[in-house]
């Protein structure tokens, strides 16, 4: 039995509703899998176009939907709401006043939400992604993407991957790409700050296989929270059933022991061997380069099972703007008020869609001291995944930080680079081809609010120029007698 009250229960259910609403189109033509789908979304995607449903794949045996959370509109549908700062609103109403600040504040505040709304994933005997289990694993039969044309090969871009730390249990659900080695082995691209690569180091170090389940076509809120920057002992279902508003249903895999969601598409089910390496890639990244070449685990598939008529979800990366920069804008609203738990100062915040989301964010603060704003930037290198942020820019709260022309009106002419830039290094992620070192480089933090005399600054920060209150309430009412 599906589960009632969140509007899509399965993928299939948010494609119609897309489809109600205008949001998808159909391509009943065949279309290849290897570089035609990628030109076509990527064009879709830039020109503000809708969600698409390739329905003849000229490689695999099922439609291929992509584009599902490319606007700001789709990306709100798909989590139910009509905005998603609806979702932020929500989290800052139920955090209580009285929680610690800092990092202990924010795993607090999370865990007391969801014991609010009590929504653990729910175990169910049978279920849709079970329909079908086929006798023998044949990974050809899904459509992967060959995305670019200097790929590695075909690639699975939206596999929900999920493991458990081998000693204490904790679940994960993770978003990586998965390079098609063979019809049946699969490249884990676990990069080094993600918690299965921790998972999979500890299985390594007992020299145990560790089991892994890939779900693959799951409703839009689960698919969401994979890719959620949650602390590591938060389970992702937890998050996802706070967003629905009721339980995810969970199914047991078939062949390992883990558990999938009872309405993904397609699942596969196997194992990664203790020490084996594979090389993986080239693959062209959200940050619109290709990725080089390196040694990442192997996964063995051993089972895999599906929908009835499945469906095949997947995304195109590349130089933005593409599709996640809807998940990402989603990401930066709904925990708003979880960063403000770890770092009160701040007012608001952007993460902008051409900084790929974690090389550059804008901040805006209500000062108060001298040297706020590099208060402000260090708090920021220190908190959990915001740490890979290569660059800060500090704002005044009567700065919009979306409103970029005003942000870079005051970064660019209102500085004085020789006291107002901080440079410092740390860890920057794994994908940056920037640095001169892989997994840490350089940062920089701009500090483009007012100066106070106590900060060095005696020359009398000037006042604005802008019009009389008075004279710009007066041209509103005759603005169209002036017919302008």
């Amino acid at each position: 039995m599906a589960p009632r009250g969140f509007p899509y229960p399965d993928l299939t259910d948010y494609l119609a509703a897309l489809e109600r609403a205008g949001e998808l189109r159909r391509v009943s033509v065949p279309v290849d899998p290897t570089l035609e789908i990628s030109e076509i979304v990527t064009r879709t995607v830039r020109a503000g176009g809708p969600a698409l449903l390739f329905e003849k794949p000229t490689r695999g045996e099922m439609p291929v939907a992509i584009n599902l959370f490319g606007t700001h509109k789709r990306m709100a549908m798909a989590l139910g709401v009509t905005d998603v700062d609806e979702i932020g609103a929500r989290i800052g109403e139920l955090i209580r006043p009285e929680l610690p600040v800092g990092w202990s504040g924010i795993r607090e505040g999370l865990g007391k939400l969801m014991q609010l709304k009590s929504v653990p994933p729910k175990r169910v005997r049978s279920a849709p992604c079970q329909e079908v289990v086929h006798d023998r694993v044949d990974l050809n039969r899904l459509p992967g993407l060959q995305t670019w044309p200097g790929d590695g090969g075909v690639f699975h871009n939206f596999g929900l991957t999920h493991t458990r730390h081998p000693e204490t249990g904790k679940r994960n659900l993770g978003l990586y790409r998965l390079q098609q080695h063979s019809p049946d082995t699969l490249g884990m691209h676990w990069q080094i700050h993600k918690d299965s690569t921790a998972h999979h180091a500890v299985a390594e170090r007992r020299g145990e296989r560790l089991p892994v389940a890939i779900a693959i076509g799951c409703d839009p809120v689960v698919s969401y929270a994979a890719t959620a920057p949650l602390p590591g002992d938060i389970d992702e279902y937890l998050f996802a059933g706070f967003l629905r508003g009721e339980r995810v249903e969970m199914v047991d895999c078939v062949s390992v022991p883990l558990q999938v969601p009872a309405h993904a598409q397609i699942v596969l089910e196997g194992y990664v061997e203790p020490g084996e390496r594979h090389p993986e890639g080239p693959f062209g990244d959200h940050t619109g380069f290709y990725t080089p070449v390196e040694q990442f685990p192997v996964l063995h598939v051993t089972a895999m099972s599906s929908q009835r008529n499945p469906v095949y979800h997947s995304i195109i990366t590349s130089k933005p703007p593409q599709e996640d920069g809807g998940i990402g804008y989603a990401t930066e609203r709904i925990f708003l008020p979880l960063i403000r738990m770890l770092i009160p100062d701040i007012v608001d915040m952007a993460l902008p869609e051409p900084g790929v989301f974690h090389n550059c964010l804008i901040v805006s603060i209500q000062k108060r001291y001298p040297k706020h704003a590099q208060k402000v930037m260090n708090a920021i290198w220190g908190a959990h995944l915001l740490s890979l942020t290569k660059l800060i820019v500090v704002v005044d709260d009567d700065c919009d930080p979306h409103d970029y022309h005003e942000v870079a009106f005051r970064a660019f002419g209102n500085v004085d680079y020789t006291h107002d830039l901080l440079l410092t290094s740390g860890p920057v992620d794994h994908l940056d081809h920037a640095s001169y070192q892989q997994f840490w480089g350089g940062k920089a933090g701009l500090d483009a609010t007012r100066k106070l005399p106590t900060e060095g600054y005696t020359r009398g920060w000037p006042a604005p120029a802008e019009m009389a209150p008075e004279v710009r309430d007066l041209v509103d009412r005759r603005w169209k007698e002036y017919g302008l």
